[in-house]
């Protein structure tokens, strides 16, 4: 089966993704969004070079990366190509992992049907392959723990479907924002940002409560750094809340030291930041006072190598937050080549029709 399948919610409901699902600009049909060299080329091959049966290939230069975009592409020609109905399709499933060279799609049929379309097909898979990619990274480490994406902050706005859709085809299915989740029906998550606990002039305790008052049916997680004091907000919130909090967030920046080490030895580790020792700190503060069921969240800075660094010393973290390492981070780029034409091997010096057995054909129409 070529479109993914997910599993919504652990719900049991299946659901595939097809041009319902994607939300295409139209302009994409009037040319607007490509290369115009191919919206020239198309006009040629109409006026002078007709009817030549072509399959183009895809392919990306890296082992190990994780494909995504597929269903997304696939869509895309289905909803935009001329006469789709007579192209031939191969594809490989989203989340597939794929090594460096291996076609991931293969497209055959009349070159003026669908070959202005390569330019967005590239883009899309860099864009999806990237950032699942870069999850996936991320996944490999966490040992099981949960992780969320912040990622809405870290590009345009317009990213947030599709990189949503990327993160979930990787292995984090929890977002910031609504958009991440839209193509997965998943929503967002999350309670409160520095900015109410500035309205409440530093008083992290007010903010938790009014956060409780506002949503009752709600768990609090508070968000702690604020004052650069983790470990006493962190027991001043919990003994006022009890059972109500759920977590704690830990957002300590970089640049700062928290006041729990000021009259520590640090000379044997880096002390900036979110760090393992002020972790393992609030864990043991707040078992020590009965609050055992608070979770630690974490943020700030984290990527795979952050979090591989703190599961190797088996820092008592419950879930990572992290942001710009998922998307930010272009680590894959797609290259579309004409490899056949009338059945007979064409291609620039190279280049070949390269035979994966992966590959599956895609039925017409997805519905």
């Amino acid at each position: 089966m070529l479109v993914h399948e997910i599993d919504l919610k652990n719900s049991g409901k299946i659901s595939r993704l097809t041009n319902k699902t994607f939300k295409f600009d139209q302009k994409i049909a009037d040319h607007y969004y490509t290369a115009h060299y191919f919206v020239k080329t198309m006009q040629i091959i109409q006026t002078h070079l007709p009817n030549h049966h072509v399959t183009m290939q895809f392919f990306q230069r890296k082992d190990g990366a994780v494909v995504c975009g597929l269903d997304e592409v696939i869509a895309l020609i289905h909803t935009f190509a001329r006469n789709p109905q007579d192209l031939e399709i191969l594809a490989l499933n989203d989340g597939d992992t794929i090594s460096d060279g291996e076609p991931v799609l293969k497209i055959s049929g009349r070159y003026e049907d669908f070959g202005y379309l390569e330019s967005l097909i590239d883009g899309i898979l860099a864009r999806r392959t990237s950032v699942a990619t870069n999850v996936a990274e991320v996944v490999k480490v966490l040992n099981g723990k949960d992780c969320f994406s912040m990622a809405d902050r870290q590009d345009d706005y317009l990213t947030q479907r599709g990189d949503g859709y990327a993160t979930y085809v990787a292995g984090i299915k929890k977002y910031s924002t609504n958009a991440q989740g839209e193509w997965v029906n998943v929503k967002g998550m999350g309670t409160m940002p520095h900015a109410l606990i500035q309205m409440c002039h530093g008083d992290i305790v007010k903010a938790s409560l009014l956060y409780h008052e506002t949503f009752p049916d709600q768990k609090v997680t508070a968000l702690i750094d604020y004052n650069n004091d983790c470990v006493n907000d962190s027991l001043k919130v919990a003994s006022v809340l009890k059972d109500k909090l759920g977590a704690i967030r830990v957002d300590t920046s970089k640049a700062l030291i928290d006041k729990y080490f000021d009259d520590k030895d640090t000379s044997g580790f880096d002390p900036h930041g979110v760090c393992p020792e002020l972790i393992f700190a609030i864990r043991q503060n707040l078992d020590a006072h009965g609050f055992n069921h608070v979770k630690i969240i974490v943020s700030s800075g984290f990527d795979a190598a952050k979090i591989a660094y703190f599961e190797s010393r088996k820092t008592p973290v419950d879930v990572y937050g992290v942001g710009s390492s998922l998307v930010r981070n272009a680590t894959v780029g797609f290259s579309g080549d004409l490899v056949l034409i009338d059945g007979k091997d064409e291609a620039k010096v190279g280049r070949k029709n390269i035979e994966n057995p992966r590959l599956k054909k895609v039925p017409y129409p997805i519905y």
